[in-house]
């Protein structure tokens, strides 16, 4: 019915290898390139690091319709649960609170008015608002707990976000790590987007089953290659051009150098060896014209350097002296000698002076000394400090200069009309500064030697430059051009395999696109076919075929074949709003279900709005189907309809009662079935002392009361549809019987209006039976002999009568 396939569909890498093995035109070199195209995105392909995330908690202060801190504690593995509660109740707070901690966002939200998304603060307590979404995954025991909170006066898009382990220091969470799997595998859904999946724009539902399925790695894959094609192609075409163009200047050129390149050029295939070889013979020639570009690439260290360099060696300099008066040595020995002493007291106390032995070392003479002591270190330290920061000074200046370049070394042979001697004179006279140390004439020296260096190669750059120019008017501005040309040339010769290779590449893959496409649908459709199956119950729209239709712009969409009554139809025309929320739930399950899916966890908010009593039995099914296929299915619902369809199809479920009490004060607690949550309640009643009695015991009778109706209409149910009665007959009944007589008479007779038969019935086999029923009927509106605790337990031995 609901349940996955057994068997995962391939991934779409799989099916593309196989096809290629199975293809013998295919070299190894092409199905290579398919691959690499595919997968050629690892960045995309990045997740959470996580799988099997199952919820254990959603735990929620301050936002929407919850106030102080409700927690939503939930089983963290396979199995379904449902959330239900009354409108208002903050049930569907939880889910949004989940769905923004882990997404960012809140689908429910998007499109409203601006006042509706800012009335996310509860009224009641929200100073301070915070989620905290706890997650298990597998092979981690700590739970990853996810939390979003807003200090006061902070709006939605602000606050903090971290992510924490058990035992660990929080860290920000980064929700770019997880969009990729929750944009293909969003394991949320709410009402407002059920309908959204299949009557909401064509290309929103086509762009999710495109991804899921993996097949905009396939367009992005035909676009890569076809992107790498055009490069290589263009590539080849600017140099067919620029060859062309080249021969053309060439052919102006009076030069022999020229001549002999046009003739390589010329050549049906150009010698690129031969025409490297020219170039390089050009720029490397007794011209020099290499020599003389490396001489204009020199450069020397700024003026402002040096002058900086210089004012700090001259301060550097001054400090020291400042800190170096008097006789240092001295001083340092009298220190020492203090510190002796004062060893010396600190060993044996108070004593004569053992120098002179007319003074005496105590109190005073310790605190003069400490305080000598103290200022003769800080001279020291001064001083030492002082002598260091000049040396750096002097080994910052130093490295600034660096040696004579073999630019300036005379060359062999000599440039033409160029003298590199003054310049490298004057360069030799600044590199021997470099090992020199600190005199008093080192800042100035390092000035005058820096400014005439300066000078020297300033006059020779003229002079280079000069000549340069002169070499250049004719051949040299074409010869960059050549060299250019022979780099890319170069690339085009090596790049041509690859350029067979991946133009083949794209042919393929646009021939095997659409059969990729339908292999990867076929999986998906077959199991959205079955869940809707399992959904449509008692309608007679069938689903058909679902195919994907175009590949970009506004033709792309998804075709959804059904027939009515065996007749072909379109989908939006034929289905009721029940029946399209019904077939989004089947479009939405396959998708965050597969097995590719990290989330273990389906989060559903209010699925059974709109749909009739058979969809919501075929819908309890569905659920339970994907909670036995191994996933956590937790839905949120304030119509009972379906806690009743689990109850009496006995399907294993955990319901949680979700109510609200006053300043939006949310309790949460699991859920009895109604008669034994109506029997418990009377029986709480009787137990209350504080309550007046009369009170008491009206309240007992009609819980009483309430719990005959609710047993009744339980056996109505599953008896009416167990005899194969159609739902909507099974509901009109339900609908007419108003009172508690009817309700019983429609559990036993299966008729509303047989009050009487149903008296008969009760006179002959339970007259008991009769009798607590007149009470529990009567009780709350005229006075009764039996007492309230008699009432309890003749309610419930009717209540079992009915439901044996």
């Amino acid at each position: 019915m609901g349940d996955a396939p057994d068997d995962a569909a391939p991934r779409l890498a799989e099916l593309v290898s196989r096809r290629l093995d199975a293809d013998p035109s295919i070299t190894p070199e092409v199905a290579q390139t398919v691959l690499t195209a595919l997968g050629a995105d690892p960045d995309l392909r990045s997740g959470p690091g996580h799988s099997g995330i199952f919820v254990s908690a959603i735990r929620v202060r301050g936002f929407r319709g919850i106030g102080p801190r409700a927690d939503l504690r939930l089983n963290p593995g396979p199995g379904l649960t449902l959330v239900v509660g009354r409108n208002g109740s903050g049930k569907s707070s939880f889910a949004e609170a989940a769905e923004l901690t882990l997404t960012g966002v809140n689908r429910r939200w998007e499109g409203r008015s601006a006042v509706w998304r800012e009335g996310w603060r509860n009224l009641h307590e929200g100073s301070v608002s915070r989620i905290d979404l706890e997650l298990t995954t597998t092979g981690s025991g700590a739970p990853l707990t996810i939390t979003r909170e807003w200090p006061e006066g902070v709006d939605l898009s602000g606050g903090s976000w971290t992510q924490r382990r058990k035992g660990q220091q929080p860290s920000e969470f980064r929700a770019t790590d997880w969009s990729r799997d929750l944009e293909l595998y969003r394991p949320f859904l709410s009402y407002s987007e059920l309908g959204a999946l299949v009557d909401g724009r064509p290309s929103d539902l086509f762009d999710a089953l495109h991804r899921l399925l993996g097949l905009d790695d396939l367009t992005a894959a035909q676009d890569r290659t076809r992107a790498r094609r055009l490069e290589l192609e263009r590539a080849a075409k600017a140099c067919r051009d620029e060859r062309s163009a080249l021969l053309t200047a060439l052919a102006t050129v009076a030069d022999d150098r020229a001549a002999r390149v046009a003739e390589l050029l010329g050549a049906p295939e150009p010698d690129l060896p031969a025409i490297g070889r020219e170039l390089a013979g050009a720029r490397h020639d007794p011209t020099g014209a290499a020599a003389l570009e490396a001489i204009l690439r020199l450069r020397l260290p700024e003026p402002a350097e040096v002058d900086a360099a210089a004012d700090h060696i001259v301060g550097c300099a001054a400090d020291l002296a400042a800190h170096a008066t008097g006789d240092m040595e001295a001083e340092l020995r009298v220190l020492d000698l203090l510190r002796r002493a004062r060893g010396h007291v600190d060993a044996g106390g108070d004593c004569p002076c053992p120098v002179c032995g007319r003074g005496s070392l105590d109190e005073q003479w310790r605190r003069d000394t400490d305080a000598q002591i103290v200022r003769l270190t800080d001279r020291a330290a001064a001083l030492t400090a002082a002598r260091i920061a000049l040396a750096r000074a002097v080994d910052r200046a130093r490295s600034l200069i660096a040696p004579v370049p073999p630019e300036l070394d005379p060359p062999t042979p000599p440039v033409p009309n160029v003298d590199t001697g003054p310049a490298r004179r004057t360069w030799s006279t600044w590199a021997g500064l470099a090992d020199e140390h600190y005199r008093p004439e080192l800042a100035p020296r390092l000035r005058t030697a820096h400014i005439d260096a300066v000078r020297g190669l300033e006059t020779l750059r003229r002079s280079a430059r000069k000549e340069l120019d002169r070499l250049d008017a004719v051949w040299t501005p074409l010869v960059p051009r050549i060299a250019a040309w022979l780099r890319d040339a170069t690339a085009a010769v090596a790049a041509e395999p690859e350029l067979r290779t991946v133009r083949r590449a794209e042919d393929w893959l646009k021939s095997a696109a659409a059969g990729l496409r339908e292999q990867r649908m076929a999986p998906l459709a077959d199991h959205a076919r079955r869940i809707w199956r399992g959904l449509r119950q008692q309608s007679n729209v069938d689903l058909g075929a679902i195919r994907l239709q175009g590949n970009a712009g506004a033709s792309r969409k998804v075709l959804l074949d059904v027939t009515v009554d065996d007749t072909g139809g379109t989908a939006l025309g034929v289905m009721s709003q029940g029946e399209l929320h019904a077939l989004g739930l089947a479009l939405f399950l396959p998708r965050a279900t597969v097995p590719e899916s990290p989330f273990g966890f389906v989060m559903i908010d209010d699925p059974v709005q709109a749909m009739d009593p058979a969809k919501v039995d075929g819908l309890a099914r569905v659920l339970a189907a994907a909670a036995r296929s191994g996933r956590q299915v937790v839905v949120f619902t304030h119509d009972e309809r379906l806690a009743e369809a689990v109850r009496r199809l006995r399907l294993d479920a955990t319901v949680l009662d979700v109510q609200r009490r006053e300043r939006s004060t949310v309790e949460i607690r699991v859920a009895e079935d109604p008669v034994r949550r109506y029997l418990s309640d009377a029986n709480a009643l009787l137990r209350t002392r504080q309550l007046p009695r009369a009170i008491a015991a009206e309240l007992v009778i009609t819980c009483c009361r309430s719990a005959i109706e609710a047993a009744a209409l339980a056996r109505a149910r599953a008896t009416l549809l167990a005899d194969g009665m159609d739902h909507h007959e099974v509901q009109r009944r339900v609908d007419a019987a108003r009172t508690t007589w009817e309700k019983v008479s429609l559990a036993v007779l299966g008729e509303p209006d047989r009050v009487d038969d149903l008296n008969a019935l009760l006179d002959r086999e339970a007259p008991w039976a009769r009798a607590v029923l007149r009470d529990a009927a009567a009780g709350a509106h005229i006075r009764i002999d039996r007492e309230v605790g008699q009432l309890l337990s003749g309610t419930r031995k009717l209540v079992k009568w009915l439901n044996p």
